[in-house]
């Protein structure tokens, strides 16, 4: 069974994607590699005398548990589990030098996701940086396009939402953690949402916690699924920004990135990006233009009409009224906000009340929806 082989290669420590490939194709056969000894494990790149042994010993590991893995994914309803060998593993991934040895899934694989853009960005966005990724999405599932992301906060989040909310959306998560450990927690609801239209993947076993060494791994996942990477809002030493690297180096992606304010930190990474040669992008015809045409390798994109703008954002469900029954300090308080962020003392000079006033209100118009927390200490008007 080439499932538990390659599954077996992907749980054993010191084995990444790339030695696998490496020991495979010293071996002969995955089959073959799974049963390596230090002996040939020392003839292969990157691992040497230090490692063989130690990697032999988490090898003979990984072969006694593989089925007791593999078993216990395929109990959880709805969860399935492919290796490189399947033909429903995404094609544009299975090419790639680094490319998961397994991958653990909720929902199905489509045709359409050949053609996949990723959208990435900062975890910490402004309402400008969640608009334009919510836009943006729509667009692209408008268009026939999958959106792929790494289901983090803010911008990642966004696109997922946008593209589930488009006409013909469908998008698709790539988490860094077990699916049964889903993070961020709060973001439940929405996975159970895209593993029902579109689908959740995980290289990482059931219980993998959300470790901060995974989430790059992640983003190689993400950048080479897609065929091209648009990036909306990050600071310079955002992970968005590791996977427009990938994809640009690892991959041969093409990466767009959307201008923001100059003032904003979180534009630096975008801004970055631009000076650097990646495409300046304001429209859903500018990632088009920068795609190019596709491979002849790839099926044709759907016949679906291209999307009117407006007409997408017609569909959405209309922003909800603010509460009629508001104090005169509440209300005070609401008008004193815009769409910019704004901290407490900014609050308190505008409206001329007392902080403690403005910090309790505040709580208060957060609880009703009317208000949002951003930036950390800084709120927005929500409506």
């Amino acid at each position: 069974m080439a499932l538990k082989h390659w599954l077996t290669l992907s749980i054993t420590d010191g084995i990444g994607p790339v030695i696998a490939r490496r020991l495979i194709e010293r071996a002969g056969s995955v089959e073959a590699a799974c049963e390596a000894d230090a002996n040939l494990l020392r003839t292969v790149e990157g691992v040497g005398a230090t490692k063989s042994n130690s990697i032999a010993r988490s090898l003979a590991e990984s072969r006694a548990k593989a089925d007791d893995v593999i078993a216990k994914a395929l109990a959880k309803p709805g969860m399935g589990l492919i290796c490189p060998d399947d033909e429903t593993f995404p094609h544009l991934l299975r090419s790639a030098i680094d490319a998961p040895l397994a991958l653990f899934y909720r929902g199905t694989f489509e045709p359409r996701d050949l053609n996949a853009i990723a959208i990435v960005g900062s975890r910490k966005c402004s309402i400008y940086g969640r608009e334009q990724a919510e836009r943006f999405a729509r667009l692209l599932a408008g268009a026939g396009f999958t959106v792929i992301s790494g289901g983090a906060r803010g911008v990642d989040s966004a696109a997922h939402k946008g593209a589930i909310e488009g006409k013909h959306g469908r998008t698709i998560a790539v988490l860094g953690s077990g699916l049964d450990v889903p993070y961020p927690p709060e973001n439940i609801g929405l996975f159970e949402q895209i593993a029902e239209s579109g689908c959740l993947i995980s290289e990482f076993p059931l219980g993998t916690p959300p470790k901060a060494e995974n989430f790059p791994r992640r983003n190689r996942i993400v950048s080479g699924m897609s065929r091209g990477v648009l990036v909306i809002e990050a600071d310079e030493r955002s992970g968005a920004l590791i996977t427009a690297r990938q994809a640009i180096e690892d991959h041969q992606r093409p990466v767009m990135c959307l201008p923001g304010r100059c003032d904003n930190p979180q534009s630096a990474g975008p801004h970055k990006l631009i000076r650097e040669g990646a495409t300046l992008v304001t429209r859903l015809e500018h990632i088009l233009e920068a795609l190019g045409p596709l491979d002849a390798s790839l099926p044709e994109m759907p016949t679906y009409e291209r999307p009117n703008e407006a007409e997408l954002f017609e569909q959405l469900p209309p922003a909800p009224k603010p509460v009629s029954t508001l104090s005169p300090t509440q209300t005070s308080i609401r008008d004193a906000l815009t769409r910019d962020p704004a901290d407490v003392d900014t609050l308190v000079e505008r409206s001329g009340l007392e902080a403690h006033v403005v910090t309790r209100e505040l709580t208060f118009l957060q609880l009703k929806g009317l208000v949002k927390r951003v930036d950390g200490q800084k709120f927005v008007r929500a409506v």
